[in-house]
This record gives C-alpha cells, structure tokens and sequence, in this order.
C-alpha cells in the first residue's frame, strides 16, 4: 500500500483561511518543492526524507492573497 498527499493530488482542496486578515489562502505547494532548483523533479521516497516530518504528512504553503502572510499546514497522507 503506497501513502499519498491528497492535495498534491488534487483529491482534497482544505479552505485555510488567514489568522491576520481572515481571507482566503492559496496552496503554494508543498515545502519540499522550494528547498532547492530540483527538488520539485525529485522522487517522492526521496523528498519525504527530507520534509522534517513523518513519511505519512505533507507539508504545504498556503499563503494570503490579500496581506501576503504565509502559513505551513501539515496534511495527513492517506492509503491507496
């Protein structure tokens, strides 16, 4: 059974709303994805090594259309 992120895989889409201004946030991603020029063309076994997190969370950026605030959110993997 493989774990996957749900919003990488656009099954899930969280509405997170921003704590400053109370509008709405945009996925940027997940963290892995800005840790260097390559990281977004690396395999998952390897980025999920190197997220600070445990292999069943993904981390991702949302961040504040209106004031710019950013916000990481830890989104659980789920069994496919």
């Amino acid at each position: 059974m493989e774990l996957l992120c749900p919003v990488c895989n656009g099954l899930e889409e969280p509405q997170i709303v921003c704590k400053v201004c109370n509008s709405a946030m945009e996925d940027k991603g997940p963290l892995v994805d800005y840790l260097d020029d390559y990281s977004p063309y690396l395999s998952n076994d390897i980025t999920q090594q190197v997220d600070g997190v445990a292999h069943d969370k993904c981390v991702h950026i949302y961040k504040c259309q209106n004031c710019g605030k950013d916000k990481r959110v830890i989104i659980n993997r789920v069994k496919v």
